[in-house]
């Protein structure tokens, strides 16, 4: 399952449910557990990815969305770049050594998306860890990341392998670590693999 598959099952309705962006900052003190009791750092990279807009209103959607990106990013001075993939999705794709201020930031441009009428647009936001090679263990020197579904207001990790393989066993691990701290989506069908995230 991609990309595709993700919107297909999260938004398979004509009416798109209203983005939940306010539990997004459960990651602000998440991230201290992650790091301390899992050994995962932050890159200093996540995004937020939109679902496919139409050719013909793509243009005039991307160049107000880089204009309200670069005004609300502006403060925290975490950089971005604006992206399309080969499904046609859109990401905005933050960089920022402060992993406060990417929080806040992602939750800043959210909301300011919600206000100028692209919330039913959004469809996730990831923030991407790293974690150190361990001998004899596979998750380790990996990317991991923690995916927010924006229609369900919740998290799951999300470790690809090579291969479009997936490290299960990693994740459950980090569910039962988690689930005190942040809002983790209890159905693990909806937790969906986004393969080729751009950062």
């Amino acid at each position: 399952m991609g990309l595709r598959d993700f919107v297909d099952a999260i938004l398979g309705k004509s009416t798109l449910p209203k983005a939940k962006s306010e539990k997004l900052f459960a990651m602000s003190t998440a991230s201290i557990t992650l790091e301390s009791n899992l050994g995962l750092k932050p890159s200093g990279s996540a995004g937020i990815c939109f679902k496919p807009i139409g050719a013909s209103a793509y243009e005039s959607a991307r160049k107000e969305i880089q204009e309200l990106l670069e005004y609300s990013s502006k403060e925290t001075e975490t950089e971005f770049r604006l992206e399309k993939d080969e499904f046609n999705f859109l990401w905005a794709i933050f960089k920022d050594p402060d992993f406060e201020d990417l929080v806040a930031n992602i939750h800043l441009v959210s909301e300011t998306l919600e206000e100028h009428g692209f919330g039913g647009q959004l469809l996730c936001a990831i923030y991407r860890f790293d974690s150190e090679p361990e001998a004899g263990n596979s998750s380790r020197g990996k990317a991991v990341y923690w995916i927010y579904n924006f229609k369900q207001g919740t998290y799951y990790p999300f470790v690809p392998l090579s291969g479009k393989q997936r490290d299960n066993p990693f994740e459950f691990k980090l569910r039962a670590e988690m689930e005190r701290e942040m809002p983790i989506e209890e159905n693990v069908e909806k937790w969906y693999p986004l393969w080729g995230i751009p950062f």
